[in-house]
C-alpha cells in the first residue's frame, strides 16, 4: 500500500516581490522604506495601498517619509532605526569574533608545525624514533591541521562576507540621510547631529548653530519655475560647501533652509565664516547658459547662537531662528548673531523682531 504524498505548495518569496516593487518605484533599499513597503503588500491597510500605488514609478523619498508619518507614525520609524543600529552592533560583534578564531586557528596550526620542525631537528635521536614521532603527529594532528584550515578559509570568507553586509548598511544609512537635490545631510541627520551637541559641556562656548535661509526663493519659483529653483538650492548648497571647512557639518534642513553645525570656533571666527559664504553667493552669477537669462542675484540670510546661550538643542534652534528672522526684519543679505533680549512673534503679517 502506497501513501499519497501531497503536492509542494510554492509559496511566493514575498521579500523578493517587496524589492522588485520597491525598484519599480525607484525607492531606495533602506530599512524605513522595505517597512513601509511591507506594510503595503501584506498589511491590511489598503489606504496605504492604495496612495502608495498613486505616487507612481516615481516617488521621491520625501513622499515615501511623508506615507510613512501618515500611516506608520513616527514611532515605527524609530523602531526601524533602532533595528538598524541593533543590527550594525551585532555584526561588530560577530566580525570580532570571527577574527579572534581565525588567528587562534592560524596561530595553532603554525605551533603544530614548529613542534614537527624541532623534533625532526634532534641529532640526539634516532632515525626511526624520529620517524615514529612524525607518523604519531601526523595521525594526532593531520584531520585536525586541515580541518582547521578549512575552517580558517571558511572564517576568512564569512568575515568578507560580513564586511560586505556591513559596507551596504552604511550605505544604507548614508543614503537615508541624504538630500537627494543638493548631496548635503537631510532634516534627519541634522536632528541627530543636533540632539547631541550637549553631551559635552565643554565644549559649547566654541559651538555654534547657523541658520541660513534663501531671500526670496518664493518669488523666484513663481517667476521662473521649480526646476529653476532646485538648480539654485543646488547651487547655493555648492557656494556654502566650498566657503567652509570640510569637517564642518551641512544640511538641507527643509525648504530653501540650510544649517550649519560649526565646532571650535568662537563667534566672531563664525561670523567671519558666515560672511564669507555670504558674500561668495551674493556675487555669484546664476544665468542660463543656453538661453542667458539671468536669475539672480541669488542672496542669503543668516542667523546663528552659540550652544553657551541656549540651554538645550532645541533652544539653540530657536535662538538660532530668532537670529535669522531678525535678519530678515533687517533687510536680507545679512548676517546676525543671536543676543539676549531678541524675541520673534508671529503676528499674522510675518516675523517681527522686538527689544524689551
Amino acid at each position: 500500500m502506497t501513501t499519497a504524498v501531497a503536492p509542494k505548495v510554492q509559496v511566493p518569496d514575498i521579500t523578493s516581490q517587496i524589492l522588485h516593487a520597491m525598484r519599480a518605484m525607484g525607492a531606495s533599499p533602506i530599512p524605513r522604506n522595505y517597512h513601509l513597503f511591507y506594510e503595503a503588500y501584506v498589511g491590511t491597510n489598503p489606504d496605504l495601498t492604495r496612495e502608495l500605488a498613486l505616487l507612481g514609478n516615481r516617488a521621491t523619498q520625501a513622499e515615501l517619509d511623508e506615507l510613512s508619518a501618515t500611516f506608520l507614525g513616527s514611532a515605527q520609524g524609530q523602531v526601524v532605526e533602532k533595528a538598524h543600529v541593533e543590527l550594525l552592533g551585532q555584526l561588530d560583534a560577530l566580525l570580532k569574533l570571527l577574527q579572534q578564531e581565525q588567528s587562534s586557528l592560524v596561530t595553532y596550526n603554525r605551533l603544530l608545525g614548529e613542534t614537527a620542525n624541532r623534533i625532526s631537528s634532534k641529532s640526539n635521536a634516532s632515525s626511526d624514533l624520529l620517524r615514529n614521532a612524525i607518523v604519531l603527529l601526523t595521525k594526532a594532528t593531520g584531520e585536525t591541521i586541515a580541518s582547521g584550515e578549512r575552517t580558517v578559509e571558511g572564517v576568512a570568507q564569512k568575515s568578507h562576507e560580513m564586511e560586505q553586509v556591513r559596507r551596504e548598511l552604511d550605505e544604507y544609512k548614508r543614503i537615508a540621510n541624504t538630500d537627494s537635490l543638493t548631496r548635503l545631510s537631510n532634516r534627519r541627520a541634522f536632528d541627530e547631529k543636533l540632539s547631541s551637541l550637549y553631551d559635552d559641556p565643554m565644549r559649547l562656548p566654541l559651538t555654534a548653530l547657523v541658520l541660513a535661509d534663501i531671500d526670496n526663493f518664493k518669488k523666484i519659483n513663481d517667476t521662473w519655475g521649480h526646476p529653476v529653483g532646485d538648480k539654485v538650492l543646488a547651487s547655493v548648497a555648492s557656494v556654502i560647501r566650498s566657503n567652509v571647512r570640510k569637517d564642518i557639518f551641512i544640511a538641507r534642513t527643509g525648504g530653501e533652509e540650510f544649517a550649519l553645525i560649526i565646532e571650535g570656533n568662537t563667534p566672531d571666527e563664525v561670523m567671519a565664516m558666515c560672511e564669507r559664504v555670504r558674500r561668495a553667493l551674493e556675487t555669484r552669477p546664476f544665468r542660463n547658459s543656453r538661453t542667458g537669462i539671468d536669475y539672480g542675484p541669488i542672496t542669503l540670510s543668516l542667523g546663528y547662537a552659540t550652544g553657551s546661550q541656549a540651554e538645550d538643542p532645541g533652544d539653540l534652534y530657536a535662538k538660532s531662528d530668532t537670529a535669522l528672522y531678525a535678519a530678515k526684519n533687517a533687510g536680507r543679505n545679512r548676517s546676525v548673531l543671536y543676543e539676549d533680549g531678541m524675541r520673534k512673534d508671529y503676528a499674522g503679517k510675518g516675523w517681527l523682531i522686538y527689544k524689551k
